[in-house]
């Protein structure tokens, strides 16, 4: 199959234009627009019959939804000129004093050659979308053209790619640039709140205007710096607005915008900016500046550290504070910026996403203009977001492709307001934003909502008998009743009002979820359980399905279009394939679309692995579809443990039901490949310290389990120290239940070992979004693993 750009349609002078009507990238004086509103197999439960009264609509956005800032906070940012600009508040008249940064005319010339023509993709059967509805936001038009290209993927960072273009429908909208995205928003809602922090307890707020310009003063300083074309800038910290801006900024001034996580080691830190080629590197803190400064004789192309938070200190040569940055950008003119903006093209790499090495070291996800741009528009549609009214909690790692497109790149093209949660959240402070700023949506990978799901059975363990009656009587229904709003029945058992008042809308409201209309879970699977549990509070959980790969999402699952386990439908103008599927239909999940990546950064054989020469992404997971389209990821194919006998076992099924069945249990995995029978590591519930690392101390749900079982245990070496009986036996038998529903004998759990430690991404057996690194645990418990088979 073969699927192509825009035709080259070049014209006497030299410009060129696409086939259809397009407004022309307007000669703008200023990037601070005047705005206007505009954006663009059933399963049941048998039940009574009454009306549904669902999730509460609200006016999402309201600046009321949380107590933000009553008075104007002064944030000064220095543009080009010089001329500072105070924050202001989104219902306050914005300060007319700032003075206007202008961009280059934008009659782009085009001497670039553009590919083949979008009716030649169509013919050669690449996916050709359904009409767009009249009611949906437009897509945005500018006058672009494309860099020319010859294939769909490449290895080196400074060449442009094919993209995937249907012919009409989703999919075929024009390609833009980050910075054509940018300033679409900006045109549109300016005037509104951006991004919100807290300085001193207080909620300061950037404006979308305000927003931009910082991200071009950023741009300036980056310049300055001596930034070349398509070279990384690392970004090492916590979700700040900085994190944002400098994101933005790097890829205005023509660099490759490089997240790196923050637990990583120097070692790893050094892998990750040796391979972008980092000119600069922008850090939060002294400590993840000295993790640079160890390696810095390592990074020969890095010219530049920025510290974003604090004084430094120690002052030490090319190494600046951020207002250092921002005031040396100071020197680059707009005219010199608004070059390397308008040459930039949407087929061309702007960002690259490191993969979390769970096999090896880390390879650079190329991704393009396009790639992003397109992605956060076609999500956001398929979600039906509202323009100008989303807020969101900034916590996940913006590193990983999950947390940038979601906070960084939709909230851009939706004009979404971000909040940051404090560096803690993962540590229990993100409770109190949620409470704070009750978002619409929010996105968790699943130890997030299996922490919450945890911290709520610990109180409802302590509640009386009869609010315990009270909760599992609200319970029972608020399952039943989402389980018919997933079918298609409006209709939900008798009490489902009462139960709403009493139980439902009291724990949404304590969890800040009471204005969320989308819950979203992604990054690594999730327990049924988990999600039965929350829907059984009538606040269901949406899977989402993607990889790095693929710009993150290519599955969704929203209100009235999900089913439990299943991670959704394809995004609009995307187009699934299962390669080889077996007799149950399982088949290796091919991805294609405008999401898909350019390739992997100076690896051109893992590229040409990944994609096939048609230019389909092989994703190395194995799915099945429904009979009305939803995807079910059955395993990946890397992790089939293939027995002695020949039979090919996907452990995360059985490790999902071990854990349900021994509510003590926190991690396990199961080993296996190449021996007679299966086994399986296990490790127990506990608390964990001030650096998120495991301890002896058993969770408060752990210590439940054990006084059910009579036992008075609170730690973890009591447990396995006197391999306390009661316990020991108690997870047998979950075993024994896990077994009881295995289809072959090969799939039963034989032996197994209790570890003395919890898996942990200090300890290196979990990656940034909680995936388990298998090579790496089977490695560091090689001795537990040859005992099980020792004769």
């Amino acid at each position: 199959m073969s699927a192509s750009d825009c035709e080259q349609l070049s014209n006497s002078n030299g410009t060129c234009s696409l086939e259809t009507e397009t407004q022309r990238f307007p000669k703008v004086s200023s990037p601070m627009q005047a705005t206007q509103h505009h954006l663009g197999g059933s399963q049941a439960l048998q039940g009574s019959k009454a009306q549904l009264n669902g999730l509460p609509v609200s006016s999402m956005g309201s600046t009321n939804a949380s107590p933000v800032v009553e008075e104007v906070q002064e944030v000064f940012l220095v543009d080009g000129s010089g001329t500072s600009s105070p924050t202001t508040d989104s219902n306050a008249e914005f300060l007319e004093g700032i003075k206007s940064l202008s961009l280059s005319d934008a009659n782009i010339e085009c001497d670039l050659r553009l590919a083949e023509s979008i009716e030649k993709t169509a013919t050669a059967g690449a996916p050709v979308s359904p009409a767009r509805r009249e009611d949906e936001p437009s897509p945005v038009k500018w006058d672009s053209c494309l860099a020319p290209a010859e294939q769909y993927w490449i290895s080196e960072r400074d060449r442009a790619v094919k993209l995937r273009m249907a012919a009409s429908g989703h999919g075929s909208e024009q390609p833009l640039t980050i910075n054509q995205m940018f300033q679409d928003t900006v045109d549109r809602f300016g005037d509104l709140p951006a991004l919100r922090s807290k300085k001193d307890g207080v909620w300061v707020t950037l404006t979308y205007k305000q927003y931009q310009q910082a991200c071009r003063a950023a741009a300036k300083g980056f310049l300055k710096l001596g930034l070349e074309r398509f070279h990384g800038v690392g970004i090492l910290g916590f979700n700040s607005p900085e994190w944002y801006i400098a994101n933005v900024g790097s890829i205005m001034a023509g660099g490759l915008a490089t997240g790196i996580y923050t637990t990583n080691s120097p070692e790893a830190c050094q892998y990750v900016a040796h391979n972008c080629e980092a000119n600069v590197v922008v850090v939060e803190n002294n400590k993840q500046l000295l993790k640079i400064l160890q390696v810095k004789e390592q990074l020969p192309h890095l010219k530049a550290v920025v510290q974003y938070k604090g004084e430094l200190e120690n002052k030490l040569p090319n190494v600046y504070t951020w207002s250092e940055f921002i005031k040396l950008g100071a020197e680059v003119s707009d005219t010199q910026l608004d070059a390397v903006i308008n040459s930039q093209k949407p087929n061309q790499c702007c960002s690259l996403i490191y993969t979390s090495g769970t096999t090896g070291n880390p390879k650079g996800v190329m991704l393009s203009h396009d790639n992003i741009s397109w992605l956060a528009y076609a999500t956001g549609l398929n979600l039906n977001l509202t323009p100008g009214t989303e807020t969101l909690v900034s916590y996940l790692p913006l590193s990983h492709i999950a947390a940038q497109v979601n906070d960084i790149w939709i909230g851009m093209r939706f004009a979404g307001i971000s909040y940051f949660a404090e560096p803690d959240a993962l540590k229990g402070s993100l409770a109190n934003t949620l409470r704070e700023v009750r978002p619409t949506s929010i996105l968790g990978v699943p130890r997030v909502w299996e922490k919450m799901q945890e911290a709520m059975k610990v109180i409802g363990a302590k509640s009386s008998v009869f609010k315990k009656k009270i909760a599992d009587w609200a319970k029972g229904i608020g399952l039943q009743a989402s389980y018919n709003a997933m079918n298609g029945d409006p209709s939900v058992p008798w009490g489902f009002t009462l139960a709403n008042h009493l139980v439902f809308q009291r724990v949404r409201a304590g969890l800040g979820l009471d204005q969320s209309k989308l819950c979203f879970t992604g990054a690594a699977p999730i327990t049924k359980d988990t999600l039965e549990y929350f829907m059984s509070l009538n606040i269901p959980v949406y899977e989402l399905y993607g990889m790095s790969e693929c710009t993150g999402p290519h599955t969704l699952s929203w209100p009235h279009n999900f089913r439990i386990t299943s991670c959704g439908r394809v995004i609009s103008g995307c187009k699934t394939r299962l390669d080889k599927p077996d007799a149950d239909g399982n088949g290796e999940v091919c991805i294609w679309g405008r999401h898909v990546f350019m390739g992997y950064l100076n690896m051109p054989d893992r590229t040409e692995e990944a994609l096939d020469a048609e230019g389909w992404l092989h994703s190395g997971d194995l799915g099945k579809h429904d009979t009305d389209g939803y995807l079910y990821i059955t395993g990946r194919i890397k992790e089939l443990i293939i027995t002695a006998g020949g039979e090919n076992i996907p452990p995360v099924p059985i490790e999902d039901m071990v854990k349900e069945e021994v509510p003590i249990v926190s991690s396990a995995m199961l080993v296996g490949d190449k021996r007679k029978f299966l086994s399986m590591l296990l490790t127990l519930r506990c608390n964990v310290d001030e650096n998120s690392e495991p301890t002896d101390e058993l969770a408060p749900l752990a210590v439940g389990f054990c006084q059910q079982h009579g036992v008075t245990s609170t730690k973890v070496s009591e447990i396995i120290n006197n391999k306390e009986p009661a316990i020991y036996k108690a997870i047998q038998e979950g075993l024994d239940r896990v077994n009881a529903k295995a289809t072959s004998n090969a799939q039963r759990i034989q032996k197994w070992t209790v570890l003395s430690r919890d898996f942990s991404i200090a300890g290196g057996e979990l990656g940034p979004t909680m995936k388990l690194k298998r090579p790496v645990v089977a490695k560091m418990y090689k001795e537990e693993i040859e005992e099980f088979y020792r004769e």
